[in-house]
């Protein structure tokens, strides 16, 4: 199972550097600077993906099969146990290969390592994972009221991070207003790794991943807490 979730974390990118690598740069962007924002991305997920698997699941292996019921009268903390309830040690090849394609992107780009440029990336990395364990307990917050997942949800999580693929300054308004003030999936993406990389945006745009993660992953508790007030059992 490891071998075949590095096999596709590793090829995933391939259309993409296939594509630059057959067509070239677009303006100033290369494939080092795609793969930087889509590594930052990955890593993110990969990270939230690991530790927080359990409400991923939350939908269709709690709340429909009734286990959510005896989870509420465990002496336990929800979140715990919620978080918990799957872990698979082999998410852990995204968020590692996802750290291998940051180095090997500031390798193709020159970029000089500097406290600076590692604060940025860890700052961003961090936001990113706390953004994305928002957006899995936003999908669980939302099943209490749906019972199930639904399908549109997943483009906040395990589809967001292939919006990187595109160059920003190509990305459609709608696309974009999406992700950064929505979802602010950018700010702890291509912000950070355009702060880190010299690519000329502020330098403080750079440091907002951490309260954007913070803030989405508010917003998402205060939307679980709502729908854990609300909910009556699925029955059994």
């Amino acid at each position: 199972m490891l071998l075949s979730v590095t096999f596709a974390v590793v090829t995933d990118p391939l259309g993409t550097v296939l594509l630059f690598s057959r067509f070239g740069s677009v303006g100033e962007w290369s494939v080092a600077r795609i793969i930087m924002v889509y590594a930052m991305a990955v890593t993110s997920f990969g990270l939230a993906e690991s530790f927080l698997r359990g409400f991923d699941y939350f939908p269709g292996h709690s709340i429909r099969t009734g286990n959510f019921d005896r989870m509420l009268l465990r002496p336990a903390p929800l979140f715990t146990q919620i978080a918990a309830s799957y872990f698979h040690i082999h998410r852990l090849a995204r968020p590692a290969s996802g750290i291998c394609a940051i180095c090997w992107s500031f390798y193709a780009q020159g970029t000089i390592i500097t406290p600076t440029v590692v604060a940025v990336v860890v700052c961003g990395l961090a936001g990113g994972f706390i953004l994305y364990s928002g957006a899995f307990i936003f999908t669980s917050g939302v099943s209490f009221f749906t019972i199930k997942a639904l399908d549109w949800i997943y483009l906040f999580t395990n589809a967001s991070y292939q919006v990187t693929r595109c160059p920003v300054p190509y990305m459609p308004n709608a696309l974009k207003n999406v992700f950064t003030f929505f979802m602010p999936m950018l700010l702890v993406s291509y912000y950070p790794a355009s702060v880190a990389c010299g690519w000329g945006e502020d330098t403080w745009k750079g440091w907002v991943a951490l309260p954007a993660g913070i803030l989405f992953l508010f917003a998402s508790w205060l939307i679980w807490q709502t729908g854990l007030r609300h909910y009556k059992s699925t029955g059994s």
